[in-house]
């Protein structure tokens, strides 16, 4: 077609003028998609025949809650983005961000035509660009292309290989292989693209590099992924053991800080701000409850599944930290708010993830972390200042609770699902009457 459309035309019953016509190439386009469509022009078998899959992807288009206007502009874009590819004889495994991008700006003369002309409801560069994504998330899901390493990742073939190592050899779950990937890939080029040329200064550097914005947890983390990928190299032979020895160890004195918790009288506040007038609030009010109410995790609340409630004999099954189902007993209130939001709020899609967006595509919250997020929304909503923030406040604030009512650590522990007693031991520093009774007299000094 490049060079039909770049040649001196002398052909007969033709002018060279024609050949700058865009609506003139378009049918010429139009007239080679016949041609290959019925055989007479042959594809080579490693291009991308994307056209197949759309009716899939009008099915999860569906499936995901999109409104007509914007269900209507990804479908066009996705038939734009499948012609575009075919014309211009792209590979499944070529698909990626920048050919993306190279869609979104192309000057279209793809011959696509549909009734009265009109196109798609918008052609501009954000359209394609979005009906694009769509498309190549849903080819990716299917199988159909393969599946891209995040774009701030190093093109290294450690990552992929770590990867799956942590998630077959250390049962790593997906959310964590996503954080130490996204960790790794903050300092994997420090360490050069030769393993046998790691040094011990290396190592080093990469742990005491930090920028003064880096908490103390995040240095740990560092340390953490460090020392796990170093294992990872160690086991396939790529370095020497010995370079274990160098990472620097992270201070964390045991039982050196206090849990952070919220006053049970403003934990009720707290639940009752929460409205039931809009999808949003309905949602909220359930994790709130569950939160405040069962002490679990961002996690939990986040991997909850619709299959996970056992309304008969009022429980749920939690999966924690450890992946091993457990059964928690439901509260009343709390059945009552899930049952609302599940009933009044929650979009029916395809998806058994308790919790959901609520505005489309309707699915889960991408991590635990977004749980956080409404939890400080819920207490600007509610007018709530110098709060301590985060999911994990509550679960504090509720072992602080049953302490202070004479609860044992190791029940406590056994509620909030500790493997360790040490863990829960943190939760006696809040005890403040027993701390005083173990408080022996300051010398010199009479009350």
């Amino acid at each position: 077609m490049s060079r039909f459309a770049r040649h001196r035309c002398r052909c007969g019953r033709y002018s060279a003028a024609q050949l700058r016509d865009p609506a003139y190439i378009t049918e010429v386009r139009r007239f080679l998609r016949y041609l290959e469509d019925t055989g007479h022009v042959t594809v080579p078998d490693e291009v991308a025949r994307l056209g197949p899959h759309l009716a899939g992807f009008s099915a999860w288009l569906a499936g995901q809650g999109y409104g007509k206007v914007t269900y209507n502009s990804r479908m066009s874009q996705a038939r734009h983005f499948a012609e575009w590819a075919l014309q211009r004889r792209i590979s499944a495994s070529h698909i990626d961000h920048d050919l993306i991008e190279q869609f979104a700006h192309h000057d279209c003369q793809c011959g696509i035509k549909t009734k009265r002309g009109k196109r798609v409801e918008g052609t501009g560069n954000k359209d394609r660009r979005r009906g694009a994504r769509a498309f190549v998330s849903f080819l990716r899901e299917e199988g159909v292309i393969p599946v891209a390493l995040a774009t701030e990742l190093p093109a290294d073939p450690r990552v992929a290989d770590f990867t799956t190592w942590l998630r077959r050899e250390r049962g790593a779950t997906s959310e964590t292989a996503r954080r130490y990937q996204q960790e790794l890939g903050r300092w994997l080029m420090k360490l050069g693209s030769e393993p046998q040329g790691i040094t011990a200064a290396a190592v080093r550097w990469i742990v005491l590099d930090q920028g003064e914005d880096r908490s103390r947890s995040s240095v740990r983390m560092t340390i953490t992924v460090l020392r796990t990928f170093l294992r990872f190299m160690i086991g396939e032979g790529l370095c020497a053991p010995s370079l274990l020895l160098a990472v620097p160890s992270g201070v964390r004195r045991r039982l050196s800080t206090v849990p952070k918790t919220i006053p049970s009288s403003t934990i009720e506040e707290i639940v009752a701000s929460c409205g039931t007038g809009t999808a949003v609030e309905v949602r909220d009010r359930a994790i709130i409850l569950l939160l405040a109410r069962m002490a679990l995790r961002a996690g939990d609340i986040w991997q909850l599944h619709l299959r996970d409630i056992d309304w008969r004999a009022s429980r749920l099954r939690l999966h924690g930290k450890s992946r091993r189902g457990v059964f928690m007993p439901l509260p009343q209130d709390v059945g009552d708010a899930l049952l609302a939001y599940i009933e009044d709020a929650r979009p029916v899609v395809a998806s058994d993830r308790v919790f959901l967006r609520v505005q489309a595509p309707f699915t889960p919250f991408r991590s635990s972390a977004e749980i956080a997020g409404i939890v400080s929304r819920v207490l600007s909503r509610g007018g709530f200042v110098g709060l301590p923030t985060g999911a994990h406040v509550f679960r504090h604030s509720l072992a602080s609770t049953w302490l202070r009512g004479g609860a044992e650590l190791d029940q406590i522990g056994a509620a909030l699902r500790h493997a360790s007693r040490d863990t829960t031991a943190i939760y006696a520093k809040v005890d403040v009457d027993m701390l005083g009774a173990m408080a022996q007299p300051w010398p010199g000094y009479s009350a």
